[in-house]
């Protein structure tokens, strides 16, 4: 039996502003520096965005009751052509944390400026990024620098997967520290992809 998908209430002034029509892009609503708290914000401007689990681990607690176990997931979310969020979620089953670790990147989405930085190749093509940018996490350290069109993403598995939702398809990256532990690893690659709106390229943006 199927249900239908209940009606979208906002509870926040950005959700109403949403659905009332006065925001009518997704760039409007990263551009208001506003928190997105509501992932249906995202779902209105973005329905194709694709999710992808990067880690799940089980995570202990002692309490005065005993030991309680919970499923933590890591997950991005991203279309492939600019947006993408990570997110965690953390339940005793295994389907809830990911559907809450989906919710929570939604609601960390951000745009990635693309571009090409590459002195090797010079195209005008948003192929790879516009500048060398550095993220960290923990105590991984990763560096992205613009690839010319053909290189690929040089970088490990988790690192690929985070730069192609985000739309990222040429890039070199180095990385220093524990790149093993798959949270930091992702959140420093994803912290890289937001440094690259912290510089305007170009005189007329």
């Amino acid at each position: 039996m199927a249900y239908e998908k209940e009606a979208w209430v906002p509870l926040t002034g950005l959700g109403k502003k949403v659905q009332n029509g006065d925001i009518t892009s997704i760039d409007q609503v990263l551009a208001s520096g506003k928190p997105i708290k509501e992932p249906e914000i995202v779902d209105t401007f973005l329905p194709d965005l694709v999710d992808e689990v990067l880690d799940i681990n089980m995570v202990q607690r002692m309490t005065d009751s005993g030991r309680r176990v919970k499923f933590r997931a890591v997950v991005i979310v991203g279309n492939k052509d600019g947006y993408i969020g990570f997110g965690q979620g953390k339940d005793v089953q295994v389907g809830d944390a990911i559907r809450k670790a989906i919710l929570d990147a939604k609601k960390n989405l951000i745009k990635v400026r693309r571009g090409c930085g590459s002195w090797e190749c010079g195209c005008d093509n948003p192929h790879s990024i516009p500048m060398l940018v550095t993220g960290s996490a923990g105590s991984v350290k990763v560096t992205l620098k613009p690839a010319p069109q053909g290189i690929g993403l040089v970088t490990g598995d988790i690192g690929k997967k985070v730069l192609e939702l985000a739309g990222i398809r040429d890039v070199w990256a180095q990385t220093r520290g524990q790149t093993r532990t798959t949270i930091n690893y992702a959140k420093a690659i994803f912290s890289a992809l937001k440094a690259t709106n912290m510089i305007r390229v170009g005189g007329n943006e």
